[in-house]
């Protein structure tokens, strides 16, 4: 039986303090989130509150991204519609990634085991070249290889080896270098 009033933020650091969190939760819910919010300026926000951002990278509206300080995305990566990065812990996407529309990157999850539902939480690496497709989800500990394919739908929860696509079925195959 799960004691869910037994539950606490044990070993779960947010990074930074209240103040900067209701921020960040301010500007997302209320600019960065809006579809008339230029590409460039979500760009600029995330890099105010503390995301590592290269060059070149297109982030669409509706993207949530729950800890920016978090959060390093290399040059010209793509962010689709609706995506959300659940980083309790750190996210890393590479160069020339796409994220696609409503595709989810979540770090943080629970021990079903304890009764205390303490946080299981771990990063998340998504290498050069990879895609995570729409609707897919990368959950916690997963690193995506190098062009990697995490397939529309899919739930990727291990490690997905370079040039291997994952269907939704969860079926690995591996896929041509992109040329």
């Amino acid at each position: 039986m799960r004691d869910l009033p037994s539950f606490t933020l044990a070993g779960y650091d947010k990074g930074r303090g209240r103040l900067t969190q209701a921020l960040w939760f301010a500007v997302m819910n209320t600019l960065f989130m809006s579809w008339f919010c230029p590409a460039r300026l979500r760009v600029a926000l995330l890099r105010v509150f503390g995301a590592k951002i290269g060059e070149g990278v297109l982030i669409r509206h509706r993207v949530r991204v729950l800890w920016p300080w978090k959060l390093e995305v290399g040059d010209h990566t793509w962010i689709g519609e609706g995506a959300w990065l659940l980083n309790l812990e750190p996210v890393t996407i590479g160069a020339n990634v796409c994220v696609s529309q409503e595709a989810m990157l979540c770090t943080g999850s629970h021990d079903h085991r304890a009764a205390d539902f303490r946080y299981r939480n771990a990063p998340i690496v998504v290498e050069d070249g990879a895609w995570v497709a729409v609707r897919a989800t990368v959950l916690a500990g997963v690193t995506l290889g190098r062009c990697a394919v995490a397939g529309a739908g899919s739930v990727v929860h291990r490690n997905l080896p370079a040039l291997t696509l994952q269907t939704m079925d969860g079926q690995r195959r591996p896929v041509e270098e992109p040329k």
